[in-house]
Formats: C-alpha cells, structure tokens, sequence
C-alpha cells in the first residue's frame, strides 16, 4: 500500500500540488486522470522520488520516501516496475536483452536464474518466441508487452505506469489494460496508472483519482464515475459524445426502473 498524507510541491513559488490525501491499495489498478497541466505527472515524477515533495509525505508501507537517503531510495526502487510512455526500450538490445538489463544490474541470482527469470517474464507477456528480436522489428503492442516484461522482471511491489496506451489502436490498448490488470492481480500489486484513455478507465479503473489544479477533486470507482454529480469530472469523463450517450442511457434506465 502506498499512502500519500498532504501532499505538496511548488516551484518558485508557484504550488503545483496543493495538499494531496490518497490511499494506493495493494492488488488494485489504481488510475489517475485529469487534464494536462493538473499536476498529474509531478505527482507520478514524487512518488517515484524523481522530485522531493515541498511538504507532506509519501510512504511505502509505513515507510516515508520523502525522509529517505540516497541509498535507501536506491533499495526502494528495487521494489518498483515502471512502464514509460515511450516504452523506453534500448534499440541496440534484442527483446530478451531489453528485459534481462533490469536483473543483470539488480539481482543478486545466479546468471542461470537471471536467464530462467527473463524468459518467464516474456512467457508472461506471450513474446516467448520474439526475444531475439530488436525493437525495430516488432509492433507498437509489443514493445509495450516487452516493456511490461522488463518491468515485471524484478517482481516489483509497485508499478507504475505512464500513459501505457499511448499511440497504439483501440484493440491493442484493450489487451495492454488486461494484461496490466491479470499482472496486478496474479502478483499483488500495487499499481498506479497515469492515463488520458476514457477506455481504460472503464475497462480496469478499480480506483480512480480525478486531480484538478493541483488537488484530488473527486475519487472512486469506474462505476461510480457513471453517476457522480462532479461537474469538474463529468465535464473531464464526458466530452467525449460516446461517454455522453453512455451515462445518458444509464440514467434514462434508472429512470425507467424507478417508474416501474
């Protein structure tokens, strides 16, 4: 679990975030949403320990990431996976390569165990058959299946997860979400996902956090964003005409059934 308690952080004096309270829970797809600029990705870049919050804490089990040492965010890191926007695959390294990186520098196994320990992580994702490839020669949708893999590898307690369906197509986003999902819950994670993608909030939003301007504006679950009254969150979920129709249908059959 992975609780944030008043979070704050500001530069030159301009506050970005404005006093933030979320619970992270364990074995759950915990999504953040909200425009650009509403401080999404410096609360992902804090959380991570790639910014040092102005004020509040961040703790990882009981533990404070903002109290921490060099060394022992080192050693926390250890226990994070984290999917980049991008995929962030090396192209001068086979798919294989791209995911055993991760274990050579990190793991204290064997080199046979690292090697045993790689080729799952691709079994998992259902490249097995492409780790020889490079990252030229695969697909959108499986560079970020090889990526998952690599993030996976040292069989974090967390993953984070930015943007992971960024330019790839509706069906291939679907089995990205699924996969992260089934991931979360086969190894009890918690993961956090930063994410524009309406689809994906609905398909595995278990949690949900809606951040406005620099503060938690609303939070729930996928099902529960179909009947809040947030003007700020609905004007966010349903510009879109699909969505719209969506909770315009579900209200007009509530309606329906309470008539009845």
């Amino acid at each position: 679990m992975i609780e944030i308690v008043n979070l704050k952080k500001s530069f030159d004096g301009r506050e970005v975030l404005k006093g933030i309270d979320i619970v992270f829970e364990e074995g759950k797809t915990n999504l953040i949403i909200g425009r650009s600029g509403s401080g999404k990705t410096v609360l992902l870049k804090n959380l991570i320990g790639l910014m040092r919050p102005t004020e509040g804490q961040i703790l990882y089990d009981g533990r404070d990431l903002t109290k921490m040492s060099g060394k022992d965010l080192k050693e926390l890191r250890k226990e994070m996976g984290m999917l980049f926007q991008g995929s962030a695959l090396f192209d001068a390294m086979t798919v294989f390569e791209n995911v055993y990186f991760p274990l050579e520098m990190f793991s204290p196994l064997s080199k046979k165990e690292k090697v045993k320990r790689a080729q799952f992580c691709l079994d998992r994702v259902n490249l097995s058959e492409s780790g020889h490839l490079y990252p030229s020669e695969i697909s959108g949708g499986m560079m970020k299946r090889a990526a998952i893999a690599r993030a996976i590898s040292l069989n974090p307690k967390y993953l984070y997860c930015d943007e992971p369906n960024s330019g790839l197509d509706p069906q291939t986003s679907l089995v990205i979400d699924d996969l992260i999902h089934d991931i979360t819950k086969e190894y009890s994670m918690t993961t956090i996902i930063n994410t524009h993608d309406m689809n994906s909030v609905m398909n595995i939003g278990e949690r949900i956090f809606f951040i406005k301007e620099g503060n938690l504006e609303w939070s729930g679950t996928n099902k529960e964003i179909m009947s809040s009254t947030n003007e700020a969150l609905n004007d966010f979920v349903f510009a879109s005409d699909l969505f719209k129709k969506v909770k315009e249908a579900e209200m007009a059959e509530e309606s329906s059934n309470t008539k009845s």
